[in-house]
Parts: structure tokens; C-alpha cells; sequence
């Protein structure tokens, strides 16, 4: 006969019912757009906090792929939050790298500032970079969007704290082999540090490509515009607030993310399992 271990299976169950609910409080919302974004307006307003549609109608998406041109905003938002995700990524390494690894004097205050950098949210920099990106022709261009955020204080932080945990044997024996400081970062400390980076690029890319505040700043026509701004402006057109349009909007545009989600998951756990 099997003995059971009571008190670790009721220990199990309640954490798995914990993790069920935990998980319903992030799954249930995109459940009520979606669901909401097959209604008729007619339903949303006679019930609006009924969940089920009384038919599935996909009315709703085709307004959005005709009122907008989502393929271009969607290219645009990729482009822009996989150039940033980048170039955090390709800078954190040798700013973490120098923070963690190398001795130089004023070492602590720089690592001390970017601390500092983690405080200061981006829209109390807006102003001052919007008068230097503006006045040299930057607006409705890609570079406005990308450049000011090239560089991570979070990401430079992750990567020092990893590489923290890295053996300075590791970088002893590569000077010893004559590879050069780039050699080290790049070839030896980068793939080391994998699980972190990829972890590190998908904050950085989901972020981004939900961002809205920066997008609506920095762009006024439909050149570079990003699809979040756009999927915004979809509930100005027309009289009243059109939700089912506004939730099928906001399902096409958080598609990419959780497909990108959903391909780095486990880079995640191995990054989270490492610390």
C-alpha cells in the first residue's frame, strides 16, 4: 500500500491552486477583449458585462484592417522595438562588462549613476530630446524612435549582476590566449550569458513595442507612425467609442508579443533558474 504524504500533497495542491489563480488574473482580461472583440456594438451596450457574444462576428477586424494600415504600423513597431532590444542588448554587454569585471577608478560612482538612471522615468526626458531631435529634422524618422533609448540602465545592471557570477579564471585564460577585451565580451561572455540576454532583449522588445507615449511624440503622419498609437486613434474615429473595433485592435496588436513570448519562455526560466 502507498503512503501518502499528506501534508506535502496538500502543500501541492494549495500552491497549485495559488498558481491557477494567479494566472487567471493576467489570462482573463485578454480573454474578455477577445471575446469582446467578436461582439456587435449593438451587444456591447445592451450587456456590457455579459462575456459571450450572441453570435461571433468578425465585423470588428475587418474595420481595423481597413480604417488603418496595419501591416505598415506593425512592420514599423517591429522594426523599431527589435532595433532598440539590439542595441541594449549589444551595449549592456561591454558597460556591464566594465562595471563588473574591470578596476578603474570613479568605477563605483558609474555604477552608482546608472543605479540612479533606473529612477528617473523616460517622460521627464522627453522634453529636453524632443528639442534636440526636432530642431536637426528627427521627427517621422526611425533614428527618433530608436536612438535615445539605445542604451539600458536596467540592462546594464542585469548583465553586471550576472557576470558577477562568472569565474575571473574565464577571462584570465582568454587574455592569456590573446583575445582581445571585444573577443571577450562578445564571443566568450555573451554566450555564457544567453538565458540573461534573451531575457533582457524580451523586456526590452515587449516594452517597446507597447509603448505609446514616445511613438505619439515623436511622429505626426503615418510614416513611421507605430501600431499602438494607431490602434489609439481607432477610437476616435466616428461617433461614440467603438469598443469591439478598439478590443479587435488591441487583439491584432497583442498578437506579436505573446508569439514572441511564447518563443522565449524559456530563455526566461533559465535566466530566472540562474540567479
Amino acid at each position: 500500500m502507498i503512503d501518502i504524504d499528506r501534508p506535502s500533497l496538500a502543500r501541492g495542491t494549495a500552491r497549485a491552486v495559488f498558481l491557477v489563480l494567479v494566472a487567471a488574473l493576467w489570462v482573463v482580461p485578454y480573454l474578455w477583449m477577445t471575446l469582446t472583440s467578436f461582439k456587435s456594438l449593438d451587444d456591447i451596450l445592451a450587456a456590457p458585462a455579459y462575456p459571450l457574444p450572441s453570435a461571433f462576428r468578425t465585423d470588428a477586424y475587418r474595420e481595423v484592417f481597413t480604417s488603418i494600415p496595419v501591416g505598415r504600423f506593425l512592420l514599423n513597431t517591429l522594426a523599431m522595438a527589435t532595433a532598440i532590444a539590439l542595441l541594449q542588448v549589444a551595449l549592456a554587454l561591454p558597460a556591464g562588462y566594465a562595471l563588473a569585471k574591470l578596476r578603474f577608478r570613479g568605477r563605483r560612482a558609474a555604477f552608482l549613476l546608472v543605479l540612479a538612471c533606473l529612477l528617473i522615468p523616460p517622460q521627464v526626458t522627453f522634453v529636453p530630446v524632443f528639442t534636440m531631435l526636432g530642431p536637426v529634422g528627427l521627427v517621422n524618422t526611425m533614428t527618433a524612435l530608436v536612438v535615445p533609448f539605445a542604451v539600458s540602465a536596467f540592462g546594464t545592471f542585469l548583465v553586471r549582476q550576472a557576470l558577477l557570477s562568472v569565474p575571473d579564471e574565464i577571462i584570465e585564460a582568454a587574455r592569456l590566449d590573446g583575445a582581445s577585451e571585444l573577443t571577450i565580451v562578445y564571443r566568450i561572455l555573451g554566450p555564457i550569458l544567453r538565458p540573461t540576454l534573451a531575457a533582457m532583449f524580451l523586456f526590452s522588445f515587449i516594452y517597446h513595442y507597447s509603448d505609446y507615449f514616445w511613438p505619439l511624440v515623436m511622429t505626426t503622419d503615418d510614416s513611421v507612425r507605430t501600431l499602438p498609437v494607431a490602434v489609439a486613434l481607432l477610437s476616435e474615429q466616428g461617433t461614440g467609442v467603438r469598443w469591439h473595433v478598439v478590443m479587435a485592435g488591441n487583439v491584432v496588436l497583442s498578437a506579436p508579443v505573446l508569439a514572441v513570448f511564447a518563443l522565449a519562455q524559456r530563455q526566461i526560466v533559465r535566466a530566472v533558474a540562474a540567479r
